[in-house]
This record gives C-alpha cells, sequence and structure tokens, in this order.
C-alpha cells in the first residue's frame, strides 16, 4: 500500500528515471494525479503541468465515448463509434459544445491564467493516482499526442493487468507499479487518499514552477544497518533539516512530510529517514531508548555533514523524537546550527540540555497539558537561546485546522532565521 499520493509520487518516479535525459513535461490528471506527478516532476527536474480532457459521450450511452477533447482545441474523434451508433454531426456538435464549456471552466479553475505548457516534439508523461478501467487515461493520451507530443508514457501507482494491457495501444510505454487482479477501488490502495480541491492542485501548479527540488531515496550507513531515507533539496541551499520521528511513527509521517514540504518551499533541504530497523521496532524498548537513538541521529547527521559540507544542519524533533534531536545536539561535535521540537518530550533528554547551545524552538500544543508543563520545566534548564511557542486550542497531534499550518511557518521562521547565512 502507499501512504498517500506523496509516497506513491515519489515510489512511481524511481521507476521514471531513464527518462531524466529527455525532454519531458509531467503532466498530472485533475485532480489526485497532480499530487502524485509533483513528486515525479520533482524528482525528475522537470516541469509540471496538468493534462485536462472531457470524454465526448454517445448522447444516448454517455458512457460510450465517441471521441475526446483537450485544450487549444484538440479533438479525437472514434470513427468506429460513431459509424456503429450512427451519430448525427449535428448530436455531435452539440455534445462537443457542452463538454468545450465545461472544459473551459476547469482550465480558469486550475490554470489562473498560467499558460499551458507546450508538447510540441516533447516526452509527454502522463501521470494519474490509479486507474480503473482507463478510459480518462486513454483519452489523454490521443490528446496529448494530438497537442503533438513526440512520445507518450503513462504512468500510475496502480492499475488492474487488464486495463494495462488496454492503454498499451494508446501509450509508446505503460509504467505501473501495482497490478493487482482484484483492484476493488482506487482508495482501498492508499492509507491517506482523502480528495484534493482546485485550489490544492493550483497550489501545487505554483510550488512546481517556484522552486524546482531534487528529491532522492538514499541509505544512510550506520554501525548497526543502512537506514532508509528520503533527502529533498530545493537547488542549492545553504540549510538542511534532518527530520527525528516520534514513536510509533517512521519517514512516512504525514504530519512531518507537510512540515517538510513548508520547509523546501522555503529553500531548506530535508532528510526523512527511519531511526531503527524493522528488527529493531519489534522490541518496543529501542523505540524509547532515547541515547540508542541520539547515536543513531548522531551518525546520520556525520553522513549528513560530508554529503554538504558547506550547509548548516537543523533538526526538527517529534514527540520522543525530539528528545533524541536534543541529546545528540549537546554533542558539539554533531555542529547543530539550530533544533526544533513538534510536541516534544525533552524531559526525556533532562541529563543533556544544558549542554545544548543550538538556538532551540519548542512548539507545544495549549491543550496537551502535561506535555505543556514538560516542555515548560525544560525550557528553565536550556541554557542557549530558546523559546517556547504555544499553539492556541491545539492538541498533541496538532489535528485541528490551521495547527500544523502554524507549526509549519513556526519551524520555517526558525531555521530560515538560523540556518541561511
Amino acid at each position: 500500500m502507499f501512504a498517500d499520493r506523496t509516497d506513491a509520487g515519489r515510489r512511481l518516479s524511481a521507476r521514471l528515471h531513464h527518462l531524466r535525459d529527455q525532454d519531458v513535461v509531467v503532466l498530472g490528471l485533475p485532480r489526485g494525479g497532480v499530487a502524485v506527478a509533483f513528486e515525479v516532476a520533482q524528482d525528475l527536474r522537470k516541469p509540471l503541468d496538468v493534462i485536462l480532457v472531457r470524454k465526448l459521450g454517445v448522447p444516448f450511452q454517455p458512457e460510450l465515448g465517441f471521441g475526446a477533447i483537450g485544450e487549444e482545441g484538440v479533438r479525437v474523434i472514434n470513427e468506429s463509434i460513431i459509424r456503429v451508433a450512427h451519430l448525427d454531426p449535428d448530436d455531435m456538435d452539440r455534445v462537443e459544445e457542452k463538454e468545450r464549456a465545461v472544459l473551459q471552466r476547469r482550465a480558469e479553475q486550475v490554470r489562473t491564467g498560467r499558460s499551458k505548457i507546450p508538447l510540441t516534439g516533447r516526452t509527454a508523461v502522463i501521470v494519474d493516482d490509479g486507474i480503473a478501467t482507463g478510459s480518462t487515461a486513454r483519452a489523454a493520451c490521443q490528446v496529448a499526442r494530438a497537442q503533438g507530443a513526440s512520445r507518450v508514457v503513462l504512468a500510475m501507482p496502480v492499475c488492474p493487468p487488464e486495463a494495462v494491457e488496454r492503454l498499451r495501444s494508446d501509450a509508446d510505454e505503460v509504467i505501473c507499479l501495482e497490478t493487482p487482479a482484484d483492484l476493488g477501488g482506487i482508495g482501498l490502495w492508499y492509507h491517506d487518499f482523502r480528495q484534493l480541491g482546485d485550489d490544492e492542485v493550483v497550489e501545487l501548479l505554483r510550488r512546481a514552477g517556484a522552486r524546482p527540488m531534487r528529491v532522492e531515496e538514499v541509505r544512510l550507513p550506520t554501525e548497526a544497518a543502512d537506514l532508509p531515507g528520503t533527502l529533498v533539496l530545493p537547488g542549492e541551499t545553504d540549510g538542511i533539516v534532518v527530520f527525528v520521528h516520534g514513536s510509533g511513527s517512521s519517514r512516512h509521517s504525514p504530519r512531518n512530510r507537510f512540515v517538510a514540504e513548508v520547509l523546501n518551499q522555503a529553500g531548506l533541504g530535508t532528510l526523512l529517514f527511519d531511526l531503527l530497523t524493522p528488527a529493531e521496532e519489534i522490541d518496543r524498548r529501542n523505540v524509547f531508548d532515547i541515547e540508542l537513538l541520539a547515536e543513531r541521529l548522531r551518525e546520520v547527521t556525520g553522513w549528513m555533514h560530508k554529503q554538504a559540507p558547506a550547509a548548516r544542519i537543523g533538526y526538527f524533533g517529534a514527540s520522543t523524537g525530539a528528545a533524541a534531536a536534543l541529546w545528540a545536539a549537546a554533542d558539539r561535535e554533531a555542529d547543530i546550527s539550530a533544533v526544533v521540537s513538534r510536541g516534544g518530550r525533552p524531559d526525556l533528554a533532562e541529563v543533556r540540555l544544558a549542554a545544548v547551545t543550538a538556538p532551540t524552538l519548542l512548539i507545544v500544543g495549549q491543550l496537551d497539558e502535561p506535555v505543556l508543563e514538560l516542555n515548560r520545566a525544560a525550557q528553565r534548564q536550556l541554557r542557549c537561546e530558546n523559546r517556547l511557542d504555544i499553539v492556541s486550542g491545539a492538541t498533541h497531534l496538532f489535528e485541528e485546522p490551521g495547527a500544523l499550518e502554524e507549526v509549519a511557518e513556526l519551524a520555517r521562521d526558525w531555521f530560515s532565521r538560523h540556518l541561511f547565512s
């Protein structure tokens, strides 16, 4: 299963690296496909756009398409369906007029004044978050080719095998990660499959155009084992934030990844990694062994310094991960320039707090009363520059509307201040 569309996009992009040297435009099928396509475009360092299509349905059987339309007046017609259905040109024109109006409204909603990226002579990589029957994807392939694409690649995380075979007749290459015989619905293959709104599609397009990102799945060498991680670098950056997740979480934590994306857009690099191996996680004592986690973090930090020797490194710790971050930051050899704790347990690093020299920001929810008191007590022991920010109306996981956004903004401002030269 995929954690969410971000996870699916990053895993899908690993199968598309052979396209890096080609003249590629990544095209997301709105809405969910755009979130997957965003990660692909970031990893390949290629431009992102949407591909808007409308199926032209036979008037008396709308689910049967006699063609499709796209932007710039593109029209693809299936002559065999027209003959079998005995369609009248006037009926076809009325269907097209109606669908063209819908297409125009959708374009205005998601493009918000942006020009469509030309496809002429380029490779169009069409991405969706999953395909059930493939009718829309087939239409998208046909429209992309009609818009001048010299090659069409269709990529998706999940699709039944029979649909994959049908799609090969419309795309030059079809790439799918999972091909279950019993699909049972696209959403069943995601832990988080919430619907995206047009405003989120607009934001993804804005972000893609604002700053190119390099996304790399890495293996981090430690004494115990190589640990998996995701490194995101927005071009040349002076600051990189290493995320330290809490107990019961991983590098796929949706909350940490949301904060990481906000930091990326501010020009900060991020590294999210798993602190423990699957075998180590079985023993729950390891999850709360702060000294072990801090040592693991120090090893990863040393690797990060070697990869980017000129960059300043910060820690973003959540829950018990915040204790590990503070414990590791107390070691001057780690050379840490800033620490942010989200709903952290700094009390678990109490014996090391006075040795922390990196400027430290503690963020706690107003309604997370026990943890708030622990952070107040910890703040009194810190000797470095520090601040305690309380997010109004928030509980421990910051699930309330706007709470996590406030956390991300506070972290962004703190790291920007202390990591940028």
